[in-house]
């Protein structure tokens, strides 16, 4: 039971202010513990597919979801070289004649979350930089930057890739490099953009570029190359390196890159799924138990759906070790489907040679004949509603 159970959450993104609402709203006294001095998301957009709106929607989130930014109609696939469209799949209308797909700035998300936590009374503990976790006696204890030591009654790791309690639970990892980089940029939207996710393919990388709302427009583009580039949100990159690596893309692409200053550069590395989600006292959610590569636009949507079973679980058991079991037993197939769906993206947006003029002409053969089969193999993605129970 959670009535005036004190709980610690470790991050304040998308999955540790999701769950702090969702324990807040069921009787929990919960503290975020964030490490920056403000309430921030770096990065740029992200997509919130009907999965997570339900979610953000039970959480009593959904007005302010629809207000955040644009309702997308559609994803294209496009030769980004040639400059051609290959598939345009409809998104069917799921909520009040909408998509339920939603476009926009990963702050305004962030800030959509706080606003919620705060509202029901979570205590949000900024400056909060946790260096080591102790695990083996309950309950677990803290020690931050400043060497401040602290102890949490049950402990939530909801502290991304980098995740502290993860490496305290598992052990050290070694992610793989995948040898690709990525770049995000915001540029200013056009007046009449419509609100549609477009990929552009072409060998060895792809741009995807959707609008956010409030006059921006969001771009996410990856290459291929030996160069090691370190796993960060915080670098930054000549804005030429960016341009010529998509020197041979169409006129669209190139025009909205003619724009791109000091673009974020990130490397993508692939994590294991953990093996172990929790131990006495302590469980992980999100990013620190899941990480995803950013070809399936899953990783927010994932964390809201860990943020709802986990509350869910810890209200409905009579002790935390039942509800762990029960929480990553529910959701541990389903994310690393999901996972492996990223992964598989990562090489078809990519295809060069005889491979990619077949998968080309095959994606040309969709669109002219029954476009929408190709969304209706996504369903068991967007179709999950967690809210409904196990």
């Amino acid at each position: 039971m959670l009535l005036g159970r004190r709980i610690t959450v470790l991050g304040a993104g998308v999955g540790g202010l999701a769950v702090a609402r969702a324990l807040a709203l069921r009787g929990a006294q919960v503290t975020v513990l964030e490490q920056s001095e403000a309430i921030r998301e770096v990065g740029a957009g992200l997509q919130v597919s009907p999965n997570g709106a339900r979610v953000l929607r039970a959480l009593g989130l959904g007005a302010a979801l629809d207000s955040a930014g644009p309702q997308g109609r559609a994803v294209e696939l496009w030769d980004g070289p040639g400059e051609q469209r290959l598939l345009r799949m409809t998104l069917p209308p799921r909520h009040a004649g909408q998509s339920d797909v939603h476009y926009l700035h990963r702050a305004r998300l962030i800030s959509i979350l706080a606003e919620g936590a705060r509202e029901a009374g979570v205590t949000i503990r900024l400056l909060h930089r946790v260096e080591q976790v102790t695990l083996g006696a309950h309950p677990p204890r803290l020690t931050t930057a400043q060497g401040v030591e602290m102890e949490a009654d049950l402990l939530i790791g909801a502290d991304g890739l980098h995740s502290k309690l993860r490496a305290a639970i598992n052990g050290a990892a070694a992610p793989f490099f995948t040898h690709q980089t990525a770049w995000r940029a915001l540029l200013p939207a056009e007046a009449d953009a419509e609100p549609v996710a477009q990929v552009f393919m072409g060998p060895g990388r792809h741009l995807v570029s959707y609008p956010l709302g409030g006059g921006l427009r969001n771009i996410v583009a990856v290459q291929e190359r030996h160069k090691w580039v370190e796993e960060s949100w915080s670098l930054t990159d000549d804005s030429i390196a960016l341009r010529t690596a998509f020197a041979d893309f169409g006129p669209k692409v190139r025009g909205w890159l003619d724009q791109v200053e000091a673009p974020g550069l990130w490397g993508l590395f692939r994590h294991p799924v953990a093996k172990n989600w929790h131990a006495p006292g302590a469980v992980l959610l999100g990013d620190a138990a899941h990480p995803t590569l950013p070809f399936f636009a899953q990783g927010a949507c994932l964390a809201l759906e860990d943020a709802w079973v986990l509350a869910e679980a810890l209200a409905g058991h009579d002790s935390d070790a039942a509800a762990f079991a029960a929480y990553q037993q529910i959701r541990a197939a389903r994310v690393a489907k999901v996972v492996g769906l990223a992964n598989g993206n990562a090489r078809n947006y990519h295809l060069s040679g005889l491979p990619r003029a077949v998968a080309h002409m095959g994606l040309r053969a969709i669109n002219a004949l029954a476009p929408e089969r190709m969304l209706k193999r996504f369903d068991w993605v967007y179709d999950h509603d967690v809210t409904a129970g196990a």
